[in-house]
């Protein structure tokens, strides 16, 4: 029963419509899976050929680059202390931890980022306000979406390899898995390069 929505789920012409909201929501809510949808989709790429993997890494990242370079043109228009929630100690720390690794390693510090949800809101917002130029940050941004797309979308699609006739068991796993990782990548630039977490 599962296994049949799924596949309904693939080859419905609105699931990658879907996914790109997703991606690009995550932009600004964190808690919107969209790191989560681009490796079920991998995995059910992989179980069954529907959406095309080629396909699903492209739209992630166009979703992806959207998204925040729309987080850059607000922090280079709005700012970064508008609203209430920018005020808050916590967002404070990471903006100013995001302003202090962008004078140093701009590039770097973007590309990274992407992997890194709360810290890539923080580092694309900061990005703009302190004036990043646009081409640059954009061109790091979308190299950083296609690595990122890729290797979420390949997460799915190599767990699905292992467990070959059962996609549901492969979503899950391949979610769990990518979720598991990027929790330990979080942790490690934590440790390494002093950023403040997200509790």
């Amino acid at each position: 029963m599962v296994e049949e929505i799924l596949v309904e789920v693939t080859r419905s012409p609105w699931a990658l419509t879907v996914m790109f909201m997703l991606v690009l929501g995550d932009a600004f809510l964190v808690v919107l899976p969209g790191e989560a949808a681009v490796t079920a989709f991998g995995a059910l790429s992989a179980s069954g050929g529907e959406p095309p993997l080629a396909a699903i890494i492209a739209v992630a990242t166009a979703a992806a680059v959207t998204g925040d370079a729309a987080c850059y043109v607000v922090g280079r228009t709005i700012g970064l202390d508008r609203w209430r929630w920018m005020r808050a100690p916590r967002v404070r720390t990471a903006l100013m931890w995001a302003r202090a690794r962008l004078e140093r390693r701009a590039a770097l510090v973007l590309f990274t980022a992407r992997f890194v949800p709360f810290a890539r809101l923080a580092v694309n917002l900061t990005a703009g306000a302190t004036r990043v130029g646009a081409v640059r940050f954009l061109a790091i941004a979308g190299l950083a979406a296609l690595a990122w797309a890729a290797y979420q979308a390949l997460i799915g699609a190599a767990v699905a390899a292992l467990l070959p006739g059962a996609p549901v068991v492969a979503v899950v796993v391949s979610v769990v898995l990518a979720v598991g990782i990027g929790l330990a990548v979080d942790a490690l630039l934590a440790r390494r390069l002093g950023k403040p977490r997200a509790e």
